[in-house]
This record gives structure tokens, C-alpha cells and sequence, in this order.
């Protein structure tokens, strides 16, 4: 199992509209074949500490069954697709890859 977690920083002058679309865009991204599963989150309201970092304006986790599956993932139209729509949308992504 794979497991791709990506958080992204949105510009902060997105007006709601544009920030719906880009969780749908993101949405979209759990139609790919090669993802088992997916999660979408904005940071919890859990209380703050210092080692929890909610910064982020998104949270996607995607579950891969494989790192073949996650190379497909990457290159699937559709993540093509979300990446060329929404790239300006935000200012920052960090992605963390696990197995």
C-alpha cells in the first residue's frame, strides 16, 4: 500500500466560489482507477498545540494499493487535468508519501 497525502496553501484572495471548485477539483481526483481511496479535509478544530501545524488550507489523502498504482495516479488525465486547472490557486504544496 501507498499512501500520497498532499496538503496545499490556497492564495489567500480566492473568493468562495473559487475555493469550492477547487475542492471539487480535488474531489474529482478519487475518480482516478488507480486510487483505492480518498480523503479531503480542511484543518480540524482540535486545540492548538506546538507540534500541529493547520496552516494548510486543504488536506488530500489518497490510498494507493502500490507505488506502480500511485506512478498511474500521477500520470492519470485526470490529475493532469486538476493540475493544470487549479495550479494558480495555490501557493504552496507539500506532499508526504508513506508505505
Amino acid at each position: 500500500m501507498l499512501v500520497h497525502t498532499v496538503y496545499f496553501w490556497l492564495k489567500p484572495d480566492l473568493t468562495p466560489a473559487q475555493r469550492a471548485d477547487f475542492r471539487r477539483g480535488v474531489e474529482s481526483l478519487g475518480g482516478i482507477k488507480a486510487v483505492d481511496k480518498i480523503y479531503v479535509g480542511t484543518p480540524a478544530k482540535t486545540a492548538k498545540r506546538p507540534i500541529i501545524d493547520d496552516s494548510y488550507s486543504v488536506a488530500l489523502t489518497v490510498v494507493c494499493r502500490d507505488v506502480a498504482a500511485h506512478d498511474a495516479y500521477q500520470v492519470d488525465p485526470l490529475h493532469l487535468a486538476f493540475v493544470e486547472n487549479f495550479k494558480t490557486f495555490w501557493t504552496r504544496v507539500q506532499i508526504y508519501d508513506a508505505e
